[in-house]
């Protein structure tokens, strides 16, 4: 079993982030016990930094994938390359993770195509291993090694979601937005705006969360309202940086956008 990792005379070195809960204990513990984990959650609600967050503070490498429609197994495992008339073959983010102790971070994986997730299955398992068939290798990943993956349960349909054969082979954890002081406190931290001045933006950004699935896909994110406050920190007029950052990115809607631009008048109060 691993060792914990003291973090406390390090932590001025890693990325910001600030706990809700308990989630930095139980990634501790699934670290620790060789346990892969998924999150879950809204887009932009701190999970990709949570991540870095974690990976710094078990002073481990982190290999970061962005998953999309054409992503392939290959893409994450490794393919031959044409080198100087040679033919080498080179290692894909997971197998360099896997042979390095690293932790393997697959943002979005249900953007993936099906393949991948089959090649998943046994890295996530007891046998922890990867079968790379083109080189003939079968990889154990060393007790340092973890694989982290995420996806925004809201995005979901028929199409793409994960399969409970792959969603149970994870430790799971909700992720969603934290109070309004909490998310103020963040929003400060992140663009030098004086936390009293971030509270109405959080607010404005609430309102707009609560029509999600309405005349919205998807509510302001933390880091839009990050966004907005590095604005008018910046000195751009408070309506222009609401515009530009908490309401034109929800929607391309003439009509829609002009609604959003009332409720965050009436949030305003």
């Amino acid at each position: 079993m691993l060792k914990s990792v003291n973090t406390a005379e390090k932590a001025t070195d890693l990325p910001f982030y600030a706990p809700t809960g308990s989630e930095c204990e139980i990634f501790e513990h699934a670290y620790r016990n060789r346990l892969p984990v998924l999150l879950k959650g809204p887009t932009g609600c701190g999970k990709t930094r949570f991540v870095a967050h974690m990976a710094a503070r078990l002073g481990r490498p982190l290999y970061t994938v962005s998953c999309h429609d054409d992503l392939t197994a290959a893409d994450l495992t490794g393919r031959y390359l044409l080198k100087g008339g040679d033919t080498v073959w080179a290692d894909g983010p997971l197998t360099r993770a896997l042979r390095e102790g690293a932790i393997c971070y697959l943002d979005e994986v249900v953007e993936a195509r099906k393949d991948v997730t089959v090649v998943l299955h046994p890295v996530t398992d007891d046998r922890r291993t990867l079968p790379l068939e083109r080189t003939g290798e079968l990889l154990q990943a060393p007790p340092e090694f973890m694989l982290v993956a995420s996806y925004n349960p809201g995005y979901q349909n028929v199409l793409k979601t994960l399969k409970p054969s792959t969603r149970q082979r994870f430790l799971s954890m909700e992720f969603g937005f934290p109070t309004l002081e909490a998310e103020a406190a963040i929003v400060s931290h992140e663009s030098g705006l004086p936390q009293d001045r971030c509270i109405p933006l959080v607010k404005v950004a609430q309102a707009l969360r609560g029509l999600k699935g309405q005349d919205i896909e998807e509510g302001a994110s933390t880091r839009l309202v990050v966004y907005c406050a590095v604005l008018i920190r910046d000195r751009v007029d408070y309506d222009t940086a609401l515009r530009v950052a908490l309401i034109e990115p929800l929607s391309d809607d003439p009509e829609i956008v002009d609604g959003l631009k009332r409720v965050a008048q009436i949030a305003l109060g």
